[in-house]
C-alpha cells in the first residue's frame, strides 16, 4: 500500500487541531495531558476527556474519523463510539454550552494561527 500524502500540509493541520483539542480538553477538564495520551483507556475522567477532544477534533476542524484516530492513537470505531457519546451528551445545556465555547474557541485560535503562518509567508 503506497502511504504517500500529496498535501503533507494538511496532515500537520489536522495533527495541530488534534493536538490543539486535547490540550484545551486537558486544560478544561483539569485532567494532566499524558494521561489523555496513554495507550490504555484510563478511569472515566480521563477516557471522557479524551473522547471529548476526539470529538472537537471531529466537528471543529472537519477531520475525518480517521485522521482522527490517527492523531489520538486509536481506531477510527473508537473516534465513532467516542464522537456518538458525546453527541448524545449534547442534550445537556450545561454541556452544550461547555463544547460550544470550546469550539469556538479552538476555531478562533486555530484561525489565528493560519492568519499569522500566511502574514509570514509574505
Amino acid at each position: 500500500m503506497n502511504n504517500f500524502d500529496p498535501h503533507p500540509e494538511s496532515a500537520l493541520r489536522a495533527a495541530a487541531g488534534a493536538r490543539l483539542a486535547e490540550t484545551a480538553i486537558a486544560a478544561a477538564a483539569r485532567v494532566p495531558l499524558a494521561r489523555l495520551r496513554a495507550a490504555r483507556r484510563g478511569c472515566r475522567p480521563i477516557a471522557r476527556a479524551r473522547q471529548t477532544a476526539m470529538y472537537l477534533a471531529h466537528v471543529a476542524f472537519g477531520l475525518s474519523l480517521t485522521r482522527v484516530g490517527i492523531c489520538f492513537g486509536r481506531d477510527r470505531t473508537t473516534v465513532r463510539h467516542a464522537c456518538a457519546l458525546i453527541e448524545d451528551r449534547r442534550d445537556d445545556p450545561r454541556l452544550e454550552f461547555g463544547l460550544t465555547a470550546l469550539e469556538a474557541g479552538l476555531l478562533a485560535v486555530m484561525a489565528e494561527l493560519e492568519t499569522r503562518q500566511a502574514e509570514a509567508r509574505r
